[in-house]
């Protein structure tokens, strides 16, 4: 497994990325052909698009599992463990990754979007395949190295400015596709469409950051049985 699961972790690096691109185009395409006036601004959708949790988890997941599979080609060959900067990386995509695969299936699903707005297989890429890569990645890829529980902590740090960035800057863009004076990356964050308004919306990222400090201290349990076995 050593020498073949650098392979993978470039194929899916490679095969992220491509569903990353293919979905951006597909956005900027229908914004091209928008009939509202703020539907073709390209600087608003490519940063709409930029602001998805998914798109961010899935780029850091291309990064970080390109770089994994470098290293294993360069100075890893002669290393008994990854690095430590590596797994921390690592624990933080995979975490990010296995709580979007959950979000996307329990929640997002059978939420309806118009007819084009998605790419089917680079929707599956972003929300399944990945995510199932990077569960994969913690059971079985070489050269895990054992992280203290303070790497739960670091974990959180990305997911909580990104919930605020998203609050702060929902309220000042206009959503491209309707024109409504506020934009949600997803609806469980819109207090517009969320019972309860904000309190609602408090509640879904209450239960949110619960799922990724969660899944982080399983990532890391994981990781320090499998480095002392």
């Amino acid at each position: 497994m050593t020498t073949w699961w650098p392979y993978a972790r470039l194929a899916a690096a490679v095969l992220g990325a491509a569903a990353i691109i293919t979905q951006l185009m597909r956005t900027l395409q229908n914004g091209a052909i928008s009939p509202t006036e703020w539907g073709a601004h390209v600087p608003t959708l490519a940063a709409n698009f930029l602001s998805f949790f998914t798109i961010e988890s899935n780029l850091l997941a291309v990064i970080v599992l390109s770089i994994g599979a470098i290293w294993a080609w360069t100075s890893g060959r002669k290393e008994e463990r990854e690095p430590g900067w590596f797994a921390v990386l690592l624990t933080c995509v995979s975490t990010y990754m296995i709580v979007t695969g959950i979000v996307y299936n329990l929640l997002l699903r059978n939420v309806e979007l118009p007819q084009g707005v998605t790419v089917p297989w680079s929707n599956e890429v972003l929300h399944v395949v990945i995510p199932l890569f990077l569960l994969a990645d913690v059971l079985f890829a070489p050269k895990r190295r054992a992280l203290p529980w303070s790497a739960v902590a670091i974990t959180a740090i990305f997911p909580v400015v990104w919930a605020g960035y998203t609050l702060l800057r929902a309220n000042v863009i206009i959503a491209p596709a309707t024109g409504d004076a506020w934009w949600y990356p997803y609806p469980f964050l819109d207090p517009h469409l969320v019972p309860g308004g904000y309190l609602g919306v408090a509640g879904y990222i209450v239960g949110i950051a619960a799922a990724i400090v969660g899944v982080a201290a399983l990532v890391v349990w994981i990781g320090r049985r499998r480095a002392r076995s």
